[in-house]
């Protein structure tokens, strides 16, 4: 990974003159707290709870997608020895539905199921296998309905209404410059993306504890502690502090832990038996379990000049949201917002819907709706390109977006925009050598070790791409962060605790907030409590926000006990607070250096301070799409290079050059592992991650069905990550998970392209499809001939 900064950021503190600086501070490869243990196989996640008194959970799920419930009989069940409750809609003692966004999901469904794999009643036994077998044994009579699988049928008027409001969560309609403006060169085509799973590795799982006086303790994976308080509350009936949660070990989440699985299924057991209860998916039923991307259909019409520069971008772009609305609001809002790319877009016009239907809820995954948006707008550009007879990486140059561009909701970048830098630093890269002449190394062909290609009939093709993605919560929501900072030394060494609720989800945040404290306060010793409800919250694991949101409130909690501390030492010293510094566990003055141990300085005494950290304000859409809707915004660019048997339809990629700007990289070793970690979800989507759903149903719910990229299947990355510094955050860092995996795919699919010819407009692309045998692409424009 190569580092960039063309706009250095301040230092957070003054550099000391004497002693060493503090080790693992930011912008230091420190060292993960979780990282050795996990390695070891020491670490403990949520599965992994135990209580020696516990039961065992196990949920009862409809198997079918559309359906009236006409009786529900658990006599049977109660009968198995072992048995200690079993639970129906009649059991939910508070609010019966809850949900992210809007609360339209029953606790367990009454009348109706939506979805095949929807919750019906619960069961609560003193082995797993008991509480599976007593779950068979739950009787209930279904009234078969028609499922409404279409998005584009549940749109129709005609169309039974899935829930009292119809079947539209959202509509956000975009007019921005002219209405009819007129170009000289269209293009015009529609492309769909296909459902994608988190494949996390961890399934749902958590220990519900009561504590005797009717509240609950829960220990559990999720990515957002005060917003599951806030449903498990509601639906139990109980005050929020009756309901205290720990986040427990978590095995990947990429968004489908926001929403609610076994949290408040695994209170309610554990509250009506008064036993702890553990509750644990299998991964079939976790396929049903949690939420996964929105597939999309997406029509793109755009128009430019002869010269290629863009006139017009107009869209309508229709979301699968499934049987609840889950986060839909936020997907449909950034996928409309950011559907033109991160581009100079004079005219838009812009219609996006997320509907409801039967099929299974979908809701956040890592770089949601911009990843589907991406795909669309930049083979649209490869396809503008191509009637203009201009390089692809010319055409986005020309129209790159920077510094002050206005995007189609009327908000002006105001922060580093380094679009045309990315593009031409992936063009530039050097390329990988062409494939061995003669007798080919099988192992480095499509198809590998199997054999399935000598390599007559393969090809090489090289594609680009370019995205963006909104970064921290949007639309006037109030995004905040909470944290707690106690400076002490309790064995005659300074030592700094910091508390907060952001949910370590694999991503780092854990390591980050322990980096930002010993750089502020210039100690070493830092210890990071267990993320709980006893604190405020930290907000989601999600939107690409928490360094730059649980980050800054670390830092502004710090800085209040560094004035505390350096004000106390200016006493003692008869000096200015100005004049001094923390560094290395001294406190230093700019004139004489170190002056006084820190231990020394703070002897018995405790320094605390809890602080929130807010983004600058965003505001809401207006009915024409209009708004500073958005906190900040992240770009990268993506150059794929790739070998097809265009014959068989088998894909190698060969290489991968990205750029990136990430502010500042806090932890780079962390950042390279995000970027890595998010083109193999996006080489994943583009080429085998599909949850194959046929007429409501799940298909292939397993890994052995579900494919995913193993360590086989991933190039060598060339990462040149750029550090230019965001204006309106804590060291001007931006988010870093979701832009790798947002233009990585539409760069590996258009790389195929180039070698094939194909239009390969539906991702993810198929054998048949790249070798031609079926063609599953919208209709559109006729397909390219090979280069």
């Amino acid at each position: 990974m190569s580092r960039a900064s063309t706009a250095p950021v301040a230092p957070p503190v003054a550099p000391p003159k004497e002693g060493v600086p503090v080790q693992g501070g930011v912008g230091t490869s420190a060292l993960r707290p979780d990282g050795v243990p996990k390695v070891k196989g020491e670490f403990a996640y949520s599965s992994d709870m135990w209580d020696e008194h516990m039961l065992w959970g196990a949920t009862v799920r409809s198997p079918h997608p559309h359906a009236c419930i006409v009786s529900i009989d658990i006599t049977d069940a109660l009968k198995h020895p072992g048995v200690h409750a079993v639970l129906t809609h009649e059991d939910v003692a508070g609010r019966k539905t809850f949900g992210l966004e809007r609360p339209d999901q029953p606790v367990l469904a009454s009348e109706r199921v939506r979805y095949r794999g929807e919750p019906i009643a619960l069961v609560a036994a003193a082995h797993p296998e008991t509480a599976r077998r007593a779950a068979e044994a739950v009787h209930i009579d279904y009234e078969v309905l028609q499922p409404v699988t279409d998005p584009e049928v549940a749109l129709d008027a005609a169309t039974v209404a899935l829930h009292p409001s119809g079947n539209v969560v959202r509509h956000i309609h975009i007019a921005h410059g002219e209405p009819d403006p007129e170009a000289d060169v269209v293009a015009e085509a529609t492309y769909e993306v296909g459902m994608q799973d988190q494949a996390f590795l961890g399934p749902e799982s958590g220990l519900a504890v009561p504590d005797g006086s009717g509240g609950v303790d829960l220990y559990v994976s999720t990515q957002w502690l005060h917003v599951d308080r806030e449903q498990l509350a509601a639906s139990l009936a109980l005050a929020p502090e009756e309901v205290r949660i720990t986040l427990a070990g978590v095995g990947g989440a990429f968004g489908a832990r926001e929403d609610l699985s076994i949290q408040i299924h695994s209170c309610m057991l554990a509250l009506t038996t008064n036993r702890p209860v553990k509750m644990m998916y299998s991964r079939e039923e976790s396929f049903y379990g949690h939420v996964h991307r929105h597939p999309a259909r997406l029509n793109y019409i755009h128009g430019a000049t002869t010269s290629g520069e863009l006139v017009f971008v107009k869209a309508r772009l229709v979301f699968d949201g499934g049987a609840y609305a889950s986060s839909s609001t936020a997907v449909c809002a950034n996928a409309a917002t950011l559907c033109c790319g991160p581009y100079e877009v004079p005219n838009a016009l812009i219609d996006c819907y997320a509907v409801y239907t039967n099929n299974p809820p979908c809701g956040a995954m890592r770089g949601f709706g911009a990843v589907q948006a991406c795909f669309a707008y930049e083979s649209q550009m490869d396809l503008l390109a191509a009637k203009l007879a201009m390089d692809p990486v010319e055409l986005r140059l020309r129209n790159a977006a920077s510094t002050g561009t206005v995007t189609p909701t009327g908000q002006k970048i105001e922060g580093p925009a380094p679009v045309a830098e990315l593009l031409t630093r992936v063009r530039d890269a050097p390329l990988p050598p062409p494939g061995s002449p003669g007798t080919p190394d099988i192992r480095e062909l499509p198809g590998g070790v199997s054999n399935a290609t000598h390599g007559e009939a393969v090809r090489r093709g090289i594609g680009h791409a370019a995205g963006y993605k909104n970064i921290c919560y949007s639309e006037g929501f109030d995004d905040y962060a909470t944290a707690r900072v106690r400076l002490s030394a309790p064995a005659g060494e300074p030592v700094v605790e910091v508390h907060t609720a952001a949910a370590e989800v694999g991503q780092g945040v854990a390591t980050i907030q322990l980096q930002i404290a010993r750089t502020e306060l210039g100690v070493e010793a830092a210890v990071l409590r267990p993320a709980d409800t006893s604190i405020g919250s930290s907000g989601s694991s999600s939107a690409s926000r928490q360094t730059w949101m649980t980050g800054g409130a670390v830092k502004t909690a710090c800085e209040a006990v560094r004035e505390r501390v350096l004000s106390t030492a200016a006493e003692v010293l008869g000096a200015e607070p100005g004049e001094l510094y923390l560094s290395n566990g001294l406190v230093m003055s700019l004139e004489l250096g170190a002056v006084y141990s820190l231990a020394e300085l703070l002897g018995d005494t405790v320094v605390e301070a809890t602080r929130e950290y807010r983004h600058a304000p965003t505001s809401p859409l207006d009915a024409n799409g209009q708004g500073n809707a958005h906190a900040g915004f992240a770009f990268a660019a993506h150059r794929a290079v790739v070998d097809v048997d265009v014959e068989l339809g088998l894909v190698k990629v060969v290489d991968i050059a990205t750029a990136q700007d990430v502010g500042m990289a806090l932890n780079p070793q962390a950042v390279e592992g995000q970027i890595e970690g998010g083109i193999a979800q996006g080489i994943g989507l583009a080429l085998m991650e599909e949850v194959q759903v046929i007429d409501g149903v799940i298909r292939n719910p397993s890994f052995t069905d579900y494919l995913i990229p193993t360590s086989l299947d991933m190039p060598p990355v060339h990462a040149d990550v750029l550090e230019l510094g965001d204006p309106g955050s804590p060291y001007g860092v931006k988010g870093v998970g979701e832009p790798p995996v947002i233009s990585s795919t539409p760069a590996v699919v258009a790389a195929v392209r180039a070698a094939t010819g194909r239009a390969l407009r539906r991702i993810p692309m198929r054998p048949d499809d790249v070798a031609g045998l079926t063609d599953r692409s919208p209709a559109g424009e006729a397909p390219r001939e090979p280069r």
